[in-house]
């Protein structure tokens, strides 16, 4: 970046918008509710966080979800396959890594990025809610980067599901220990946090949360006046 010209930056800065209006343009194309899953690229087949979040996304789909993942392998795979499965809308996008990653065969919609963060927005962009299965730094990026714009008010107040509550424990303890308890975060901060090990309260905690906020209000009954 230090060594760009003017001219090297403004082709950058074309070419990030391009992405970005590109994203929202398949973002247009999901016709229904929505949940963003993540979680390790590395995990296989048949282990745990694999099958949890095939199962997870299954159900979603038969909710009448779509799920939207990074559009790789391991647990973006599971989702998107699972997704597949439960005859829903499977969404990927995917990003372009020097030895990772091909987008996997259980998407419907998919686009592939050059910059993580038009890809980021792409996630929050579409979704009611995330669910965060066990993952490196980058399913922890997702996780806090959505707890952070919830948390600014950048975006409506969705939930964050940590999917596995052996692995996210330590975690926990941390966040409570530490950031709440030297008043770095509020109380209010941890709430917007919720863990499971049941792939049917995932979904639950997602989809009540979305027909809580976009229910119909109820209108207030007519007053009798005194001439009635």
């Amino acid at each position: 970046m230090l060594e760009r010209t003017h001219d090297d930056l403004a082709n950058d800065v074309s070419i990030i918008a391009a992405e970005f209006l590109g994203g929202f343009q398949k973002v247009l194309e999901i016709d229904r509710p929505a949940v963003s899953i993540f979680g390790s690229a590395r995990v296989p087949e048949g282990s745990d966080p694999y099958e949890c979040a095939r199962a997870t996304a299954k159900l979603f789909a038969e909710a009448q979800f779509a799920v939207v993942t990074g559009g790789g392998p391991g647990v973006m795979e599971a989702a998107n396959r699972g997704c597949k499965e439960g005859g829903g809308l499977s969404v990927g996008f995917n990003i372009a890594l020097p030895h990772e990653q091909g987008v996997n065969a259980y998407c419907d919609i998919e686009m592939t990025f050059k910059h993580f963060h038009a890809r980021k927005t792409m996630f929050v962009k579409a979704a009611e809610g995330f669910v965060i299965f066990p993952g490196g730094f980058g399913t922890l990026d997702e996780a806090f980067e959505a707890l952070t714009l919830i948390q600014t008010g950048k975006v409506l107040n969705f939930p964050v599901v940590l999917f596995d509550t052996g692995y996210w424990r330590e975690l926990l303890v941390w966040v409570n220990g530490e950031l709440l308890a030297d008043g770095m975060i509020s109380p209010e901060d941890v709430e917007l946090l919720h863990v499971t090990d049941d792939p049917s309260e995932a979904v639950r905690i997602v989809v009540s949360s979305y027909d809580e906020r976009n229910a119909a209000p109820v209108p207030p009954e007519p007053q009798k006046s005194d001439a009635q």
